[in-house]
């Protein structure tokens, strides 16, 4: 049964360990979520965001996106992860990642969605509490949580970006959560979108306590969240510029640093472009065996990374295997070689955060704690 982000963020607080959410843009993404953590016992949030609606519901150019695609997009992956996580011994839910407006937010609610978050971080303070609120009122009947964003991130994620920072004010985010009634809010605390986040990233923690702090004296729980928060690792990096890739300047946040913000109250963290970058480099793999490739969807997917060395998200060379992204729908061999390169890649990432933030067999303690304070 999905469940909403609260339920994973307290027993995250209170356990003392990091919740990690993970983006997907295809069934089979999602997939792949499911198994690896109810292999280790973990609790799982998945993840779509705004435009990745849009792509799910067949709109390759994912920045043009429609509401009316981003409908579609909610309904097919809510269907399916809400199918899976019947089947699934552990505690997951389905969150809308950086919701561009209500009518979006709306949108992943009334399909399915368990938690949905209203990025109004590039209005003015007012405007921002005002939006938020308007979604909370609509989410909270139904039992669906919701993420507001404070501050602002440099860096690109879709058709969120900024050139520069700015950082979260403390106080002005104990007002926000006191005035929208969130139950979790992504700060700004030197954290930034995509595979360019600079060279040994340090991290304002004491932002992150002094919020800890504020609403602990408040007596109010709200979780914290970090977003761009992707390792980059160095290796596979590397290992795509071997093959025929030209990512240049890529850098992330050591796994250390994440872990010292759990230690400061961090509750949830965001991972997207590290799963991007390990699927990638299973498809330059792929491509250099291209002549045993025979079915011309994948052959012309391939052909398109190759003449794009620079790219770095899996759904801009996907065009021609749009009903698999939508459907995880495998009708040939060669299809379920990507497949399997899509699989693989998620799980590797996966694997290694679940353990660096201590989420292995955690999902029992999700049950425990909801147990308790009934």
């Amino acid at each position: 049964m999905l469940q909403n982000n609260n339920r994973l963020l307290k027993a995250a607080s209170h356990y003392q360990y990091g919740q990690a959410a993970f983006n997907i843009n295809t069934i089979s993404q999602a997939k792949a979520l499911i198994e690896i953590h109810e292999m280790l016992r973990a609790p799982l949030i998945i993840q779509v965001a705004d435009l990745g609606l849009g792509f799910l519901g067949g709109q390759q150019e994912f920045k043009q996106s429609t509401l009316k695609d981003k409908e579609k997009g909610a309904q097919i992956i809510a269907y399916a992860v809400k199918e899976m996580a019947e089947k699934s011994p552990i505690p997951i839910a389905l969150h809308l990642d950086h919701g561009s407006s209500f009518e979006t937010c709306k949108a992943a609610i009334d399909n399915g969605f368990t938690s949905v978050m209203f990025d109004g971080s590039h209005f003015d303070y007012e405007e921002n509490v005002r939006l938020t609120r308007q979604v909370v009122d609509y989410a909270h009947p139904r039992g669906v949580s919701v993420e507001g964003e404070l501050g602002i991130l440099a860096g690109v994620e879709d058709d969120v970006f900024s050139e520069t920072s700015t950082y979260t004010n403390p106080l002005q985010a104990l007002d926000f959560i006191k005035r929208t009634n969130v139950d979790s809010l992504a700060i700004s605390y030197g954290t930034t979108h995509g595979p360019n986040k600079g060279k040994n990233v340090s991290l304002r923690t004491e932002i992150v306590i002094a919020i800890s702090e504020l609403l602990r004296h408040e007596q109010k729980f709200c979780s914290i969240v970090s977003h761009g928060s992707s390792t980059i690792p160095e290796y596979i990096v590397s290992a795509i510029n071997h093959l025929g890739g030209e990512i240049e300047g890529a850098g992330g946040i050591a796994r250390s640093v994440l872990q010292e913000t759990i230690v400061a109250g961090v509750n949830k963290i965001n991972v997207d472009t590290d799963l991007r970058l390990a699927m990638m480099r299973n498809f330059w793999e792929l491509l250099k065996h291209k002549a045993e490739i025979t079915d011309v969807r994948v052959k012309a997917m391939l052909e398109k990374i190759e003449e794009n060395p620079k790219e770095v998200d899996p759904r801009r060379v996907m065009a021609t295997i749009m009903d698999y992204a939508m459907t995880n729908q495998i009708d040939s061999e060669d299809l379920a070689k990507i497949n399997d390169c899509m699989t693989q890649g998620v799980k590797e990432i996966v694997a290694q955060l679940i353990v660096s933030f201590e989420m292995v067999g955690k999902a029992e303690k999700v049950v425990a704690l909801e147990n308790a304070n009934k």
